[in-house]
């Protein structure tokens, strides 16, 4: 045995002798929080070999590679979108606009976070019940910025939630309380990260994700409003207007709905619409709600 050799398995012994008593994934979390990646490569090596097939091991490697494929590195540039940047003012001149920023650039060798995928993928793949592994995954194909990726992952998820009939479990096979409204509650938080890029090429995702969350659950009153934000933006009114109306059948009385949808139809140009939903959004609103579609019916009838 090498010396080198040597201090490892002193090290693990360490470890262990530390923890015991505690989870393998205790012990990974600690680990994680110390930022040991020597100790957790050495405690996900021994657990493997303990447990191969263990739900917890495939979410501890999938960790482990996506923080050691992280990498921080100070930028130039000229445009740090919304981070916090030092700016860089030209001294020589007087003018007011920086020349450039210092910022804080995150990026992640793909070698490393691909391997992490590989591991949660086999984790989905034994485990497919378990919905914080594919909303793991689906979060970092979003920090890269891969909505490809993203939207398949989350078309795939509500693929499956009609086989398992929304029998989800989270971390440590504990089930989901209303496990159906918080797997639509945290699809829709993704549409919002899809919409807030304001990348129109993108409204293509957004609609594959809408429609395919209708056709299994064609109550779903976010994935109508989507729908009807996706083809305004387009321009095209009358499809906005008929999700809106479909929204409404569902729920008379959400303002935001019936407000969408007198903002639809002023820009279908069909002002008398227009005014009936701002009056519906004054009859069941709140004070700004209330407000507001007095002021847009003020407008209107002052063009």
């Amino acid at each position: 045995m090498t010396k080198q050799t040597s201090l490892l398995t002193f090290a693990f012994a360490l470890i262990f002798n530390h923890v015991a008593g505690q989870s393998y994934m205790e012990a990974f979390s600690k680990l994680i929080s110390e930022k040991d990646t020597a100790g957790q490569k050495l405690l996900l090596e021994k657990w493997e070999k303990e447990d191969g097939d263990d739900a917890e091991l495939f979410v501890a490697y999938f960790n482990y590679y996506v923080v050691k494929s992280k990498n921080n590195m100070v930028t130039l540039g000229h445009d740090p979108k919304g981070k916090d940047a030092l700016q860089i003012m030209d001294q020589d001149t007087n003018q007011t606009e920086p020349v450039g920023y210092l910022y804080d650039h995150t990026f992640y060798d793909p070698e490393l976070v691909n391997e992490g995928f590989a591991w949660i993928n086999r984790g989905i793949a034994k485990h497919p019940d378990r919905l914080d592994m594919r909303f793991g995954k689906i979060y970092m194909l979003g920090t890269l910025e891969d909505y490809v990726s993203f939207t398949e992952e989350i078309i795939k998820t509500l693929d499956y939630s009609t086989l398992n009939q929304n029998e989800w479990i989270w971390s440590e096979n504990e089930p989901l309380e209303d496990p159906k409204e918080f797997m639509l509650g945290s699809i829709q938080s993704y549409q919002v990260q899809l919409y807030v890029t304001e990348d129109e090429e993108l409204l293509n995702n957004m609609q594959a994700i809408a429609e395919t969350v209708l056709k299994y659950y064609p109550d779903h009153i976010e994935s109508l409003s989507n729908l009807s934000i996706v083809y305004m933006i387009r321009e095209e009114y009358d499809k906005a207007v008929e999700s809106l109306l479909k929204a409404e059948e569902l729920n008379p009385k959400d303002t935001i709905i019936l407000s969408n949808a007198a903002h639809a139809y002023r820009l279908l140009g069909d002002t008398a619409n227009a005014i009936k939903y701002y009056e519906k959004t004054i009859e069941y609103g709140d004070e700004n709600a209330k407000n507001f579609a007095q002021g847009q019916i003020d407008q209107i009838r002052a063009e």
